[in-house]
């Protein structure tokens, strides 16, 4: 249900949160938008109930009385789907996407109000870093290359406008963009990011392709900070080879989405990926053993990326 005052509100920023079954998570990140140092009257929370069976609602019906706090429930379950609600049912200029297991640090409201001031009109979406809230201990085989998988960004001190995507981006869990330029664009696109338990990932860089693509400029800016949640149970290896094999599936999403190829185009695809492949013939065989090399497991997680990618071309992405 929504609550009615807060559906008339002219808002300058909509920060969406969507959540699935984890109440207690939303309950701080809600916390840490409420306690900003900015205005109430300045922005809404909009937490859309991916079809949670647990307290969602009433955790966020807590927060009614504090802040302007709408509550929507969704029963298509999937990120993209969630984050797609949450935006079109926003009353702000601008939106914001936050994550239920994120915490907003101090000024994130009034950096992000001060980057879209200060911003000129080539300007379509503006993220900033995300430091990680590590639930157990760092493994040491955990490459940075490979730990940016678990929603690290952290591309320096400067603002600076992202100018290869495939290395640096933006991220869903702290990226803000103008209302208008999301209904141009149609929102996420909704063949990619996660639908219940699945890694398939890439709804946030597609996004940022599609705001450049029309010719506007991701910009990174540090001050807009949040800290985001690393359960222990991703610090696994099996965890990262299952990540990235899906990073793999995704590029094939995104790939069919951009190009359409037919199928014979699909499988020379697939072909140019494979020789690539058994370039490494002992990398291949290394995969189902555990090492604490860094460099080696970094290796074989790109390794898993190709062979993703080549399964979602000839089976795995049936779109």
């Amino acid at each position: 249900m929504t609550a009615p005052a807060a559906q008339q509100r002219d808002v300058l920023i909509s920060v969406i949160i969507c959540s699935r079954n984890r109440a207690e998570l939303l309950r701080h990140a809600i916390q840490s938008v409420a306690d900003q140092d900015i205005s109430k009257n300045l922005f809404e929370v909009v937490v859309v109930d991916n079809a949670s069976s647990d307290n969602t609602s009433a955790v966020a019906h807590s927060f009614q009385d504090r802040i302007a706090l709408r509550y929507i429930r969704e029963e298509r379950i999937g990120l993209c789907v969630a984050r797609n609600t949450g935006w079109r049912s926003a009353c702000g200029r601008y939106v914001v996407f936050f994550d239920d297991d994120a915490i907003a640090r101090p000024g994130w409201l009034a950096s992000i109000k001060a980057a879209f001031e200060r911003a000129g009109p080539s300007v379509g979406a503006i993220g900033g870093r995300v430091d990680p809230i590590w639930e157990a201990a760092r493994p040491p085989w955990l490459a940075d290359e490979i730990a940016g998988s678990l929603t690290i960004v952290h591309w320096g001190d400067d603002e600076k406008v992202i100018r290869d995507i495939r290395m640096e981006w933006l991220v869903g869990a702290n990226m803000a963009l103008p209302k208008h330029l999301l209904a141009d664009i149609g929102g996420f696109h909704p063949w990619l990011d996660r639908v219940g338990n699945n890694l398939l990932s890439s709804g946030d860089v597609f996004l940022q392709k599609e705001v450049m693509r029309r010719g506007y400029q991701c910009l990174y800016v540090p001050a807009i900070a949040i800290k985001h949640l690393v359960p222990a149970a991703r610090l696994t290896q099996k965890w990262f080879m299952s990540r990235f094999y899906w990073q793999g599936v995704s590029d094939a999403v995104m790939q069919l989405i951009e190009r359409v190829p037919s199928p014979r185009q699909r499988l020379a695809l697939a072909v140019n990926r494979v020789r690539r492949l058994l370039r490494s013939p002992g990398l291949l065989a290394a995969l189902p053993f555990r090492t604490n090399s860094p460099d080696t497991f970094k290796k074989k997680c790109l390794a898993l990326i190709d062979i993703g990618y080549v399964v979602g071309l000839l089976g795995a992405a049936k779109h």
